[in-house]
């Protein structure tokens, strides 16, 4: 997906999780994040988005997010501001952007609009559970690419927790990719995941999967974020992983 892509959808995202956190109402629960009301919700994507929008302004440092959050009669604008002012500073920063970033991408401006894409949609979905609606499609792009980023972004890093004694293979499987259905080899062992990516049936070196969980991109997306179960979709082979991927794979 394309840059300009990415920021579209968090423009979505982000109004339509407003949209129904106001619905909803700030004591609503969240079922999909249970020790949150959607108060928390919107609290921490508003600073999530202000603190993403300060790299995107420039820095060049990590640093700590703040909340600094309004009483609830201000809280949908408060919301809607640092939304807004971060995807006017996507729209507006350079292609050769320089800021800090915490995973590979092409560039720090590719790497923020695709997270803060992406972290927009998983929390339009828990606001939209609060409502108690359906949530909004997702295209079939996007989850590919979220479930991309997960595997090879997020539980690449040192500090997953999704770890075996003995080495082990889990096959993640989108059925529906725009050129046919997409493979993730994740390669478990007493180190973090190594992570290979294919579009067709053989493994990656040697070795079949020991488990493999496939279904549609959405509901896998889904699934693999820890917002659905595993309804609709296929879990074959040693049933175990796909539980130790429920039980470790939080991202932290």
């Amino acid at each position: 997906m394309e840059t300009t892509e990415f920021i579209e959808s968090l423009r979505r995202d982000g109004e339509l999780m407003a949209d129904a956190a106001e619905r909803a109402g700030w004591d609503a629960p969240v079922p999909t994040c249970p020790d949150w009301r959607v108060r928390d919700l919107v609290v921490h994507m508003g600073a999530v988005h202000r603190w993403a929008a300060g790299f995107v302004a420039g820095a060049t440092e990590p640093a700590r997010m703040t909340v600094n959050a309004p009483e609830d009669e201000a809280l949908a604008s408060w919301f809607r501001d640092g939304h807004r002012q971060l995807v006017d500073g996507l729209l507006a920063a350079p292609a050769d952007l320089d800021c800090w970033a915490f995973l590979p991408a092409p560039s720090p401006l590719a790497f923020w609009a695709r997270r803060q894409a992406h972290e927009t949609a998983m929390h339009r979905f828990d606001a939209e559970a609060a409502l108690g609606k359906d949530h909004s499609p997702y295209r079939t792009d996007f989850a590919v690419d979220g479930i991309d980023e997960l595997l090879t972004g997020f539980q690449a890093r040192p500090r997953s927790r999704v770890r075996t004694e003995a080495p082990r293979v889990l096959r993640i499987r989108a059925v529906d990719g725009a050129a046919g259905p997409v493979d993730w080899w994740l390669r478990l062992s007493q180190d973090p995941p190594r992570v290979e990516r294919t579009a067709d049936d053989s493994p990656p070196g040697a070795g079949a999967a020991d488990c493999t969980i496939s279904g549609p991109a959405t509901a896998l997306y889904l699934a693999l974020w820890n917002r659905e179960g595993y309804e609709g979709i296929d879990v074959t082979g040693d049933g175990s992983l796909a539980e130790l991927w429920r039980d470790t794979s939080a991202v932290i």
